[in-house]
């Protein structure tokens, strides 16, 4: 059991922009949502898989031992490709090691906090823009196009990015994550019950809905 302080009627999601699987549960989470006839809010919660490999200027230092190893990335591209195929998705690219998604966290934290009724559209964004178009979420030129697609004002996105306050407090949200026992995501918490990994809407269906 993973312990939270969510509202009972969220789901909450652990996830990090870089991971695969993190994407793929998301499709999954909406074609669950689209079958349900009641809403379902989303309380996300951010997660650092770069967290150790990252070096001062944001490139990711592979010598960094974390226990992945090419058949660690082997095996995850076959998973991917395995659910690409089991959720309909389309994906530019299985596995993105090169890309840092702090500064996505980052202004998707501010979004989240300032701009919440817009922040669901740029978490899309995020994300397809990564998985479906092969961009690199890491640039900041790239976020503030994001953002301007989807209304947000550039100049704050730009701000927030470079704001060491705000990354302060999304370090706080990382160690959060870890004292709630999250090891890896995505990972689903509804009412203290987990389901971790791209999990089917079926399964999705019995964590929320007990059926």
């Amino acid at each position: 059991m993973v312990s939270t302080s969510s509202d009972s009627e969220s789901l909450v999601l652990y996830a990090d922009y870089v991971c695969p699987f993190c994407y793929l549960g998301k499709r999954s989470l909406e074609q669950y949502r689209e079958s349900r006839d009641e809403p379902l809010a989303i309380d996300w919660r951010p997660f650092d898989l770069r967290r150790g490999k990252r070096r001062p200027d944001g490139s990711i230092d592979h010598d960094v031992d974390d226990g992945k190893d090419e058949d660690y990335f082997a095996q995850a591209r076959e998973n991917v490709r395995r659910l690409q195929d089991e959720y309909g998705v389309e994906m530019a690219q299985e596995i993105a090691v090169e890309v840092d998604s702090l500064p996505a966290q980052q202004a998707s934290w501010y979004v989240e906090n300032t701009y919440p009724r817009e922040w669901a559209d740029f978490d899309a964004a995020i994300y397809e823009a990564l998985w479906q178009d092969g961009r690199d979420i890491g640039d900041v030129e790239v976020l503030a196009d994001l953002a301007a697609d989807v209304g947000l004002p550039v100049d704050e996105i730009r701000d927030a990015i470079d704001d060491d306050g705000l990354r302060a407090e999304l370090e706080e949200r990382f160690d959060a994550a870890r004292e709630q026992r999250i090891t890896g995501v995505p990972t689903f918490v509804y009412e203290g019950q987990a389901a971790r990994g791209a999990v089917p809407p079926a399964q999705l269906e019995r964590l929320i809905d007990g059926t």
